[in-house]
């Protein structure tokens, strides 16, 4: 039976639209090139070296792969006359070529271990950082100048050689700052050093890049890089010591501090606590995150730290202190984000 037509035009078939998803891709793909905590994006000499090395391994590596895989198509479909002086074949590519590549790449390689690893002969500013569970402990030290304690956050003056002396209070940790510098292992009683320049003022991401427990994921910091006048302002202010509290409710906050024991574990310059099994807490409300990167520093976040550690960051060394009345909770906490 013949098929009626409508006299309509037969829509073609539609297939699904791949531009879009591969803008998408294409876009995020670039983004990642980009941020403060991306290898691909470097801001000092270090990470510059490591990512020109980087590029020559990838790029010739994927010239070798397809050339060879070029070979073993060519071996297969060619005729054995079309494939002369295979013995010269197997000399050339498989002798003399590895050994001459290997040979470039490790004198190359020799030459970029010894500047990374090379220490600044007489460096501006020197940073001690100890990692903890989960945690960094950091002090900053000048020539002529006495420690200044700080923790969780770096801030490093742009043009100036740093040198970064590493160790570890418990089990082996990583400082990896990867816009700034390659890894460095963090050893319970071994002191290892590192030298850079931050090139670009910013703010960059660092990470903790050896697994050490549960809590590995939330062990980051911040490194802050600064013009050279503007650390050096940053630094003078940084050793005062903390202020009195300037309204009733701060004072409340205070003396709450105290009174729940806080000094046990914590140092607060200007006020009787001063111990150091804990972070230092003297300018806590001028850092950018609390709980090692885990969480923007204001007064929520404070007090849902104060109040919740063992529940936001479990197995971490500090109690919740969740028997007190939200009043004094929230004055705690802007006591604690006044310290600026």
């Amino acid at each position: 039976m013949p098929t009626r037509r409508t006299g309509r035009p037969r829509t073609p078939p539609r297939w699904p639209r791949l531009d879009g998803g591969l803008a998408l891709a294409a876009v995020l793909l670039l983004a990642a090139c980009e941020g403060r905590q991306s290898a691909l994006d470097p801001g000092a000499a270090n990470a510059r070296d490591i990512l020109v090395t980087t590029w020559v391994l990838f790029v010739g590596g994927t010239v070798i792969f397809v050339g060879v895989m070029a070979l073993a198509v060519w071996a297969v479909v060619a005729s054995p006359e079309r494939f002369p002086g295979a013995r010269s074949w197997v000399i050339g590519g498989g002798i003399v070529f590895p050994v001459v590549t290997l040979t470039v790449l490790q004198v190359h390689e020799f030459g970029l271990a010894r500047r990374l690893v090379t220490l600044a002969a007489d460096p501006a500013l020197t940073v001690e950082v100890t990692g903890h569970m989960w945690w960094w402990d950091v002090r900053y030290r000048e020539p002529g100048g006495g420690p200044l304690r700080s923790a969780n956050e770096i801030v490093i003056p742009a043009g100036r050689p740093v040198e970064f002396r590493v160790d570890s209070a418990d089990v082996i940790h990583s400082f990896w700052m990867p816009s700034l510098a390659g890894k460095i292992d963090m050893i319970p009683g071994r002191v290892n050093r590192l030298s850079i320049v931050a090139e670009r003022p910013g703010v960059y991401r660092g990470q903790c890049a050896e697994y050490c427990g549960a809590q590995h994921a939330l062990m980051a910091f911040d490194v802050i890089v600064m013009e050279p006048e503007r650390f050096d302002a940053w630094l003078a202010d940084q050793r005062r010591p903390a202020p009195d509290p300037a309204e009733p409710e701060l004072a409340r906050g205070r003396d709450a501090f105290f009174a729940f024991g806080c000094q046990s574990c914590h140092a607060v310059r200007g006020t009787p606590a001063v111990s150091r099994i804990g972070p230092d807490l003297t300018h806590v409300g001028g850092r950018l995150s609390i709980g090692a990167g885990s969480f923007a520093t204001n007064v929520g976040s404070l007090a849902g730290w104060i109040a919740s550690a063992q529940h936001l960051k479990p197995e971490n060394r500090m109690p919740s202190f969740d028997v007190m009345d939200g009043e004094t909770l929230r004055a705690m906490a802007a006591w604690l984000e006044s310290l600026k």
